[in-house]
């Protein structure tokens, strides 16, 4: 049995999940009467979109050079 996803879809998905979380963290810390009524915290937010980001980037060297 093989895994279904390939080494790109994971890689687009780690930028899409990032770019959504970067955008939801930018949004909450630019509102804050939005922030105040949502009760998330925009420190982990942040860190789970550069988490997502730099999960993107290694996904990318790998594909570069020649593991995925």
């Amino acid at each position: 049995m093989s895994f279904p996803l390939s080494g790109s879809d994971i890689s687009l998905w780690l930028a899409v999940m990032a770019v959504i979380l970067i955008v939801t963290s930018e949004s909450l810390n630019s509102m804050p009467s939005l922030a105040s009524r949502i009760p998330l915290d925009k420190n982990i937010l942040r860190t789970a979109a550069l988490g997502c980001g730099l999960a993107f980037f290694v996904t990318v060297i790998m594909r570069v050079l020649g593991y995925i």
